[in-house]
């Protein structure tokens, strides 16, 4: 008999979050694949569980553990897989092994719980679903305007992580690419420190100091308001004349719905309103 592959939520910062469910099966399981052991252990430690036996699985051993680990559950072997906080496989490794598993026929078994994404529109106050979930944000800005450009069009709320030092100049690049929306950023969750700060695009906030470690961002769908017309977008832009055309392309991209700044640039463009 095939072993099973546990995937167990375990909390993203409060203990209490631990369930009953995900603690036996982290007691009953042969081996603990974690993003990071040490962290694992501790949590582990924290919950009263000892004497486990750890490997680790991350981004850049994921597929060479593959065989091992499928080779450990075909000898019968119970194996639980863990995230750093929160659900595994949510931004972090492990879809490989569970889709290796799937079509090798060993059962995979999730202990749902704490997940920050969720946590974070739960308490959000902008729409909850439908929702896309992106995951970490690209590294370069340029990555980051094509990734939002993906899903310009889409009415749906977003949900990311960013880190702190990045979460100013990310939301300036959504203002640019999805034009004005309510944004919240999720900090500390579950922690003692947890903290919602809600506000729009076009009026960014001055919160990079206040920020710890990653957040989580939850931007909203575009409002279904009027699209503005194509006079009415040259009234602002000759309100705006002597200004940059780009950077009042932007500014009345802020005040305008159903138009894109490269959209409105090239009215400007056309008109010869500079």
């Amino acid at each position: 008999m095939y072993g099973t592959v546990w995937v167990v939520a375990t909390p993203l910062g409060n203990l209490g979050d631990f369930s009953p469910r995900a603690r036996q099966t982290l007691e009953e399981a042969d081996v603990i694949l974690a993003e990071d052991t040490r962290r694992a252990g501790r949590l582990l430690h924290l919950a009263g569980i000892v004497n486990k036996r750890f490997l680790s699985l991350h981004e850049h051993n994921e597929e060479e553990r593959i065989n091992e680990v499928l080779g450990l559950l075909r000898s019968g072997a119970k194996v639980a897989v863990v995230s750093d906080a929160g659900t595994p496989l949510i931004a972090d490794p492990g879809y490989r092994l569970v889709a290796a598993c799937r079509e090798g026929g060993i059962p995979v078994v999730p202990v749902p719980g704490p997940c920050a994404p969720i946590a974070a529109l739960m308490a959000s106050g902008l729409p909850p679903y439908p929702f896309v979930f992106l995951g970490f944000l690209p590294r370069k800005a340029g990555d980051v305007r094509s990734l939002f450009r993906e899903y310009a069009m889409v009415t749906a709320t977003l949900v990311f992580f960013e880190r702190k030092n990045r979460v100013g100049q990310s939301l300036a690049l959504a203002l640019d690419v999805l034009g004005e929306r309510e944004f919240c950023l999720a900090r500390e969750l579950t922690k003692k420190h947890e903290q919602f700060i809600n506000g729009r695009l076009g009026q960014p906030l001055d919160v990079a100091g206040e920020l710890l470690g990653e957040v989580t961002v939850v931007i909203g769908p575009p409002h279904a308001e009027r699209a503005a017309s194509r006079e009415e977008v040259l009234d602002l832009a000759r309100a705006y004349a002597g200004m940059r055309p780009k950077d009042a392309a932007r500014l009345i991209h802020s005040r305008v719905s159903g138009w894109t700044v490269k959209g409105i640039y090239e009215v400007m463009l056309e008109q010869g309103v500079e």
